[in-house]
């Protein structure tokens, strides 16, 4: 189950709007002062208008540093006290964080974030329409961000997977995974020869062709594909994008993955065409299914539905509101010469068919759940956990209660090792789900 995405718009100015104080419960502006001791007001003989007494701090900062004879450093500077979080070196910047913004920076650019007294924290992408106003890229103040530093992010990202073993099992892989390999707002995943590319931040769009270039020269693949076309896109105020980048997309995309073969719709399946988070899981669902009826919701292109089919299940019943991906799961299932007599597919929104399956009084041994994201931002979350609540009360608990009986855990799951968590990034640990049995 994905996290929501907190990610809301902000004002598009890009700066910090102190005379609205509604979230602390007051609407008066803020007396002006001195926001930050590296930039004291000027003077009445500095040419500034005494008009300038009555801007909010944010402007008198920006204006300050006009009247000093140029636009100044560009840079973020935070509010006393806000550093804490990337001195733990957690990679965002909230607005909220943020005292004021010097200078004249575009979306895209490369910032130095500094402290309430002016010490350098990290170099960030800036991005004024985003709640997430930077986005770190390195801690190292020497460090320069440009096109060699990208080719060592990239290239130590590769380097990683190599060193887990994964392409043993699958040539499906995860090769970037965005704050977790120090890249923030990059996914790259691979698919056999073809590379699909998914940028998500102002900052990593800004190198987008760049990092395209590099990704063509180390991995080397027949087709990048470009699938920027999330709605969190829309959150960070950028156009959604959707083709080729490098090369031409082959007529089939296909991953093979533990000895299956999965078609990849690159150019409109979900996230990036297939669930390679899913990998272990649907390894270990192959381990469970054995002489059982099997019930698989949101089975998208058949993942989970293969395994349990390949590990003896009885019978598979997997539903799904996308007719395209059941067409793509039947085409799989006959791809794999398993045996169709026992798999049945429905195109069915899933809450009405579970309805519709305990009111026939069907039960089934082994019932799996990975539903989609319900949550694109934090003011869809109340509807999302009445979806997530919804599927939680009519498969675990309303069965457990009107059973009768206790519910075990027996397995945790999370994403496959090719989706690394950064310790100080608890937010990329996005996938959880549980293994449940029901005891006695």
């Amino acid at each position: 189950m994905s996290k929501p995405d907190n990610n809301a718009r902000r004002p598009a100015s890009g700066k910090r709007d102190f005379r609205s104080r509604s979230r602390h419960g007051t609407n008066e502006r803020r007396p002006a002062q001195n926001p930050h001791p590296a930039f004291r007001p000027p003077s009445p003989s500095s040419g500034i208008t005494s008009d300038l007494a009555a801007l909010p701090p944010s402007r008198m900062a920006s204006s300050s540093i006009r009247g000093a004879g140029g636009e100044g450093a560009p840079a973020v500077l935070l509010k006393e006290g806000r550093e804490k979080s990337l001195l733990r070196r957690h990679p965002w910047v909230f607005s909220g964080a943020v005292e004021f913004v010097a200078g004249s920076p575009q979306k895209g650019d490369t910032l130095p974030v500094r402290d309430a007294s002016g010490n350098f924290l990290a170099w960030a992408a800036y991005n004024p329409d985003s709640q997430i106003t930077a986005r770190v890229w390195s801690w190292r103040e020497r460090e320069a961000i440009d096109a060699a530093f990208f080719r060592r992010k990239i290239a130590a990202a590769l380097a990683a997977r190599d060193a887990l073993g994964l392409r043993r099992d699958s040539n499906g892989l995860r090769l970037i995974h965005a704050e977790s390999d120090g890249l923030p707002g990059l996914v790259v995943d691979r698919y056999g020869d073809v590379l699909v590319m998914q940028i998500g931040s102002a900052g990593a769009e800004r190198w987008r062709d760049a990092i395209a270039d590099i990704l063509q020269e180390l991995c080397n693949p027949l087709c990048i594909y470009e699938r920027s076309d999330s709605d969190s896109r829309r959150l960070e105020g950028l156009e959604q994008r959707n083709g080729v980048l490098r090369g031409a997309l082959p007529e089939s995309v296909e991953v093979v993955e533990h000895g299956l073969r999965f078609k990849v719709d690159v150019a409109a399946g979900q996230k990036t065409g297939f669930f390679l988070d899913q990998r272990d899981n649907r390894a270990l669902t192959e381990t469970l299914a054995r002489d059982r009826d099997v019930l698989n919701c949101f089975c998208y292109t058949g993942g989970f539905s293969l395994y349990a089919l390949r590990g003896g299940a009885k019978s598979m019943l997997s539903i799904d509101a996308s007719g395209d991906a059941l067409r793509i799961a039947a085409e799989n299932l006959a791809a794999n010469n398993l045996d169709a007599s026992r798999a049945e597919w429905s195109e069915a929104d899933v809450f009405q068919a579970l309805r519709k399956l305990r009111d026939q009084g069907r039960s089934f041994d082994f019932i799996i759940l990975d539903p989609p994201k319900f949550a694109p931002t934090a003011a869809f979350a109340e509807k999302a956990a009445r979806g997530y609540k919804d599927i939680n009360l009519k498969i675990i608990a309303g069965a457990a209660l009107d059973a009768g009986v206790d519910a075990q855990i027996v397995h945790r799951l999370h994403a496959s090792a090719d989706h690394p968590v950064l310790l100080s990034f608890p937010e990329g640990a996005y996938l959880k789900g549980l293994v449940l049995r029901v005891a006695g």
